[in-house]
């Protein structure tokens, strides 16, 4: 929708008015502004005002009716009842030529270049004509050539806030537009990271519970002891994942009430060891090493190192058939280097899929991810390094999105 550019669109808007209704309310203002010489008293010695010089008079304002569909004809025609009247009628005159204004002013709005040109070399020999034949003053050529060089420039500004109102009407178009596709992007975005989770949690969960619950049957007859860890592992499992699930579906909840039940953090490092042990139980051999000066870097960091060891420890329970894996962990003075080691059957098995999540979680951080064959070319190896974040300013820091949302990377 095209916003009104002036007064009179403004008017035709609120009025429900049409263009053609506005040229005539236009013609109408005009010819009451050309009728007061006719009805206000006279002196004696003017030219007296008859009907046929209030005829003429109307002539000339009638072809502003058209002003829109043929600007350059109804100021030919405004000009030649303007001839017609100073030649061939002794009647009284006008403060201001309002009909030549208003044609002139619809010729510089509407018109292209070339008649523009025309238009004002033609206008100017008639305000020079006229002139001349009426007082040949230098005072009114310059007010004449003044009122109607204003003419123009108006006309011409009219386009240019036209063209600037539409430039800014597409640049709110484009904004909206930029805003609609970044929020999309980043519902896509939020939509992967929660399914990146969802995958890790149930994976890890559903792929320890097959293993342990296979493990179980044969245990029970031959170690006792060991089934029943198995078992409780399984429960411990199960109960880890509904909470991790729980607590990230909360987070989605649109009402904010519910339970009321309050959010648990991200998973951190502080829960590697568990980690490392329930796979351990009724899996493979997992050992679990920390070197360096451990330091904390950052809720989002810890939560996405904790899931890059859930997800090859789940890679390596299902694909690998591996007797030992090896977490190690280093916190270097610029790093955080996570190394994950195994002895099994090496590259090949599996779609891909965690590998490719163990990939973007690092990049989020800035970090890199290798994968390939472990040592001597035995097994395999998921290597990945997470450069420490640089410290902001203080108007500049924002909470980590764990303190935010309570969901990590």
């Amino acid at each position: 929708m095209r916003r009104p550019t002036r007064l009179r669109d403004v008017t035709a808007k609120a009025l429900g008015a049409g263009p053609r209704t506005v040229d005539l309310l236009i013609a109408l203002l005009v010819q009451a502004a050309v009728t007061m010489p006719f009805v206000v008293p006279r002196a004696p010695d003017l030219p007296d005002a008859t009907w046929t010089a209030y005829g003429i008079t109307t002539l000339m304002t009638v072809p502003l009716v058209a002003r829109r569909r043929a600007p350059v004809a109804v100021l030919l025609a405004v000009l030649a009842a303007g001839g017609l009247y100073r030649f061939t009628i002794d009647g009284p005159g006008q403060p201001l030529p309002y009909t030549g204004l208003v044609a002139f002013y619809t010729v510089a709005e509407l018109s292209s270049a070339p008649k523009r040109i025309g238009v004002s070399v033609l206008t100017a020999l008639g305000v020079l004509v006229s002139v001349g034949l009426d007082s040949d003053a230098m005072r009114e050529l310059l007010f004449s050539v003044f009122v109607f060089a204003a003419a123009y420039a108006f006309g011409r500004l009219a386009v240019t806030r036209k063209a600037y109102l539409r430039a800014v009407e597409d640049r709110a178009r484009q904004l909206e537009l930029t805003h609609r596709i970044e929020a999309e992007q980043a519902a896509a975005r939020e939509r992967a990271r929660i399914a990146r989770e969802m995958h890790d949690i149930l994976s890890h969960a559903v792929s320890l519970m097959i293993v342990q619950a296979e493990a179980g049957p044969v245990a029970v007859r031959t170690a006792p002891e060991r089934a029943e860890a198995a078992f409780d592992a399984i429960s411990e499992t199960g109960r880890d994942a509904m909470v991790q699930l729980r607590r990230m579906l909360g987070v989605l909840r649109e009402d904010g009430g519910g339970s009321g039940a309050p959010r648990e953090p991200q998973p951190s490092l502080d829960g590697l060891p568990g980690l490392v042990e329930r796979v351990r139980a009724g899996g493979p051999d997992v050992s679990y090493e920390v070197t360096g000066e451990a330091g904390s870097p950052g809720l989002a960091v810890e939560a996405t190192v904790y899931r890059i060891v859930q997800e090859a420890l789940t890679n390596v329970v299902r694909h690998a058939e591996a007797a030992s894996v090896r977490v190690r962990l280093e916190h270097g003075p610029d790093a955080l280097t996570l190394t994950v080691t195994d002895d099994g059957r090496g590259p090949g098995g599996g779609s891909g899929l965690g590998l490719t999540g163990i990939r973007e979680r690092a990049a989020a951080h800035g970090g890199t991810a290798r994968t390939g064959p472990g040592p001597d070319g035995r097994g395999f190896r998921v290597g990945v390094t997470i450069p420490h974040p640089r410290p902001r300013p203080e108007a500049e820091r924002e909470p980590e999105p764990g303190q935010r949302t309570g969901v990590g990377q």
